[in-house]
């Protein structure tokens, strides 16, 4: 097996990208909103999981320039290495979610921005169940997607073709919620990437927080 064969397609997609994606996404008022949200409730020097960093910029960087420990994995080795690059205050990791393994309870919060649109469904809802395990009783969790009720569709991404896969705004809320984690606010806004003739599309950010203490049953 070659190594194109045995990278994500996410990770060749985002290979090819590189500081790309960065630039068109980078005036995303609700992106920095939600960080914003995040950094007024984390107490200094908290432990934080960045879920596809990406290039670093803007959530890592925001994030560890704060103060806070962070820790950002991406199954894209060029992401990695740019992030490594423009954000040394973080710490970087080749890793895919789905089976990097991660401590219960060992992140003060994990943010989550985008990176489970090319994983099928029961995937989507896996990974999120086991980010609510990995943040503490207490902890927050911010995710943001694109709000679609659409599955292995094809799509072209920044120029990359791609095959996307979502839910719908209320069926993704109810997948955080059913995961035991407790939705405090959520944010729906369309952005278009700064790129020619880019379209608008719908996001949807949720900021959550693991109980405390589990529901009964749990």
């Amino acid at each position: 097996m070659t190594e194109e064969d045995r990278r994500t397609p996410a990770a060749a997609v985002f290979d090819a990208l590189g500081l790309d994606y960065e630039r068109a996404f980078a005036g995303s008022t609700t992106h920095r909103a939600s960080l914003h949200w995040l950094l007024e409730r984390l107490a200094p020097g908290s432990r934080v999981l960045d879920v596809g960093s990406g290039t670093g910029r803007p959530t890592a960087q925001a994030l560890a320039g704060a103060g806070h420990r962070v820790l950002g994995i991406d199954v894209s080795p060029v992401m990695v290495e740019l992030a490594a690059r423009q954000v040394p205050g973080a710490e970087f990791r080749l890793a895919d979610i789905r089976d990097a393994p991660l401590a219960e309870g060992s992140f003060d919060a994990v943010c989550a921005y985008f990176p489970l649109l090319q994983m099928p469904r029961a995937e989507q809802a896996a990974v999120v169940a086991k980010l609510a395990r990995v943040v503490r009783p207490g902890g927050l969790v911010a995710l943001a997607t694109v709000p679609l009720d659409v599955e292995d569709a094809d799509g072209v991404f920044l120029g990359q073709p791609i095959r996307v896969t979502s839910f719908g705004a209320e069926a993704f809320t109810g997948l955080v919620t059913g995961a035991g984690l407790t939705v405090l606010a959520e944010e729906s806004s369309r952005f278009a990437p700064d790129l020619p003739g880019a379209t608008p599309e719908p996001q949807l950010f949720l900021h959550a927080r693991r109980p405390d203490q589990p529901p009964e049953g749990r």
